[in-house]
Parts: C-alpha cells; structure tokens; sequence
C-alpha cells in the first residue's frame, strides 16, 4: 500500500494504490489532515489503482470528509471500480461522496 500526494491547481490529489484497510488508513488520514493545515480546501482520491476498502477505510473517508466540509471545503473521489462503486452504494455513500468516473472529470468538477 502506498499513497502519493499531488496538485493541480488549487486541488490536491491523493492516489491510493493497493488496498484501503485498517492497518495503513491513519497514514491517508495524516497525509490529507497535513495537507488541511497547508491551508489546503479540495481534495481529490484517486482509487484507479485500488482494489478494496474495508470498512475502517470507509470510516476515515467519512470522518475527513465530515472534517473538510467543516472547513469549507470539499473531498471528492474518482476511479472507483465497480466492486467499489457498488460497495458505495450498498452503504449510500455514494450519497455522500461526489464520485467521477475519472480523474480529469471531477477535477473539471470542483
């Protein structure tokens, strides 16, 4: 599992690559909660190379998005595939979260 962290424009793109699971979601959490303090207010996931998010991950994206919104800001994701865009809308994320099918869409978006 490895994220990198990058911008484009005022957006700040976190790629997660492997899987999403309890044992490494406090490191995505540090990564977008340091790049809050740099003043930071978009940010964008990028799942394309993710294959699972268990459920302590979808807990850390609820709790950082709850966290940006009340900064003023917005956490956006893109690339899911469909093993997790269903698992979004099992659990109504998808209702929570704006999903683009890719990366150059919802940055287009914001």
């Amino acid at each position: 599992m490895s994220f990198s962290v990058s911008t484009r424009g005022d957006v700040c793109i976190v790629e997660v690559e492997g899987q999403l699971i309890v044992g490494n979601r406090q490191e995505l959490k540090q990564k977008i909660l340091d790049e809050l303090e740099k003043g930071t207010r978009k940010v964008l996931v990028d799942f394309a190379r993710t294959g699972y998010i268990d459920s302590s991950g979808l807990g850390v994206l609820v709790s950082l998005a709850k966290k940006i919104r009340e900064m003023g800001g917005d956490l956006r994701l893109a690339n899911l595939n469909d093993d997790l865009q269903t698992l979004f809308e099992l659990t109504k994320l998808d209702t929570l979260f704006q999903i683009s099918e890719t990366r150059e869409r919802a940055l287009e978006n914001f």
